[in-house]
């Protein structure tokens, strides 16, 4: 077992203290820092980082990054649900690194969608129709994967089929 505990700290944002969501550090007792890659190549992390190591995923509506001596949440509704997520961690962090003899360890990050390739298909006419005050908006979120081609009303035929295929390449 590489991982044996932790001590969190649970708060608020600062950004905005009305945030009904909470946020979580948890720091580690021990330095995880080698089993990232094999932990990423298990749970297929959207980023990676080599130096320091960390890596990032997005599951169930939370942001959750684990470096070398934290693990970092954000979106939790309670305290009992960030013991349940990193309880969670705990557990997939020690498998990684108990397999780690049969896991081909991955030092990269899920591939995006490029802003610029979601823009040039796009109508380009600031119209708001889709919620967002300018169709480049519109491609940053699509390439994060909070908007969609459909997402887009002026987007019809063949280049909406050309977006949602191109976006589907990520997904």
């Amino acid at each position: 077992m590489l991982l044996s505990g932790y001590h969190k700290e649970i708060f608020r944002p600062e950004c905005n203290n009305s945030f009904q969501s909470l946020h979580c550090i948890a720091h580690l007792d021990e330095d995880v820092g080698e089993a990232l890659p094999f932990l990423n190549a298990v749970l297929d992390g959207d980023s990676y980082v080599r130096d320091p190591p960390s890596v990032t995923f997005k599951m169930h509506g939370k942001l959750i990054t684990v470096h070398g001596r934290k693990i970092a949440v954000n979106a939790l509704k309670d305290e009992a649900e960030a013991d349940h997520v990193l309880d969670w961690l705990r557990k997939e962090i020690n498998d990684a690194w108990d397999n780690r003899q049969v896991i081909v360890p991955k030092y990269t990050g899920k591939a995006k969608p490029h802003i610029l390739e979601i823009y040039k298909l796009l109508p380009k006419a600031n119209c708001r129709e889709c919620g967002q005050p300018t169709c480049m908006m519109f491609a940053s979120l699509a390439s994060e994967g909070i908007m969609g081609a459909t997402d887009c009303p002026r987007l019809t035929g063949n280049v909406l089929s050309a977006l949602e295929s191109y976006l589907t390449k990520f997904s």
